[in-house]
């Protein structure tokens, strides 16, 4: 072992131990929170960030909330404000490696070695926030080799974007022979909700069975109750054209920007109102989290 990676393990080793350990009280059968984040005043933030936050949502937090919440595993993706610096998510992935994967958000230039590294530490895939960015030149050699790499690790792709660019988003990414993982029940326009083409577009994709949904942050697709109604037709339509295993559930912790209207045991009972028919919302929360995001099931 290098020295690099000696002082790597010890500083994870270190982290560990002071972090809190699962509830006694967790539930048998596994469950998992598929949209976090964690952070830290301090940290270096993207230049072109569009929201910096004024308070911590540390690794202990996290996994605190998990406990309390009777979740068994989680996945940490990658803030936009902290850009392609994944260096806070990989801490947190070292610290708790068998209850926790991340999505990382990496250049297009990055190679095989630097991806390499992050699946070492637990990252499984990488996050294309798009949301105030352009659509990428997934044509260009550049992409199509970055794609490549990618799809060898066997990691999938989540697309943060907007309703009404997932038909010019997805179908390159599906090409490439990647899992899709679309955030937010696709972003549908507030305004129009489950009219909006763009969310058209993507039931359509159920079938092909190469495309994800999480359902979290209905809050995120608009304001108050209209947010909440456009989520639970959403839901309804989602389930229609997507079996469970290809439904995944987030808390979205720790909701920024929306951190006082919301909290995880406020998303899991809507989960309840999501999926009501309790053996898919089973599959929603473990079998379809695990096999995707590379947990070990439990024997």
């Amino acid at each position: 072992m290098d020295r690099r990676h000696f002082c790597r393990s010890l500083l994870g080793a270190g982290l560990a131990a002071a972090l809190p350990r699962p509830s006694r009280a967790a539930p048998e059968t596994m469950q998992v929170d598929t949209h976090a984040h964690v952070f830290k005043r301090g940290l270096k933030l993207a230049d072109n960030r569009r929201y910096a936050p004024d308070h911590d949502a540390t690794i202990p937090d996290y996994l605190a909330m998990l406990d309390r919440n009777g979740m068994t595993h989680g996945v940490l993706i990658q803030p936009s404000f902290l850009g392609t610096d994944n260096a806070y998510l990989c801490e947190a992935l070292r610290a708790a490696p068998e209850r926790l994967r991340g999505i990382a958000v990496v250049r297009p230039e990055t190679g095989r070695d630097a991806l390499a590294e992050l699946a070492r530490d637990g990252v499984v895939g990488i996050r294309l926030n798009l949301i105030g960015q352009p659509d990428p030149a997934f044509g260009t050699d550049l992409w199509r080799r970055h794609l490549a790499h990618v799809a060898a690790l066997g990691w999938q792709v989540e697309v943060h974007a907007e309703a009404r660019r997932l038909p010019d988003l997805l179908p390159p990414l599906i090409e490439a022979g990647l899992p899709v993982v679309v955030d937010h029940f696709g972003r549908p326009d507030p305004r129009l909700g489950v009219e909006d083409p763009g969310f058209r577009s993507l039931l359509g994709y159920g079938a092909g069975g190469r495309v994800f949904v999480k359902l979290s942050a209905a809050y995120r697709n608009g304001a108050g109750e209209a947010a909440a109604r456009t989520a639970d037709r959403a839901a309804e339509q989602l389930r229609g054209a997507f079996d469970a295993h290809h439904l995944l559930w987030g808390s979205d912790w720790p909701h920024t920007q929306f951190e006082g209207a919301v909290n995880p045991a406020d998303a899991l009972r809507a989960l309840a109102a999501w999926v009501p028919d309790p053996a898919a919302c089973r599959i929603v929360l473990g079998e379809s989290a695990a096999r995707l995001f590379k947990f070990r099931t439990r024997a």
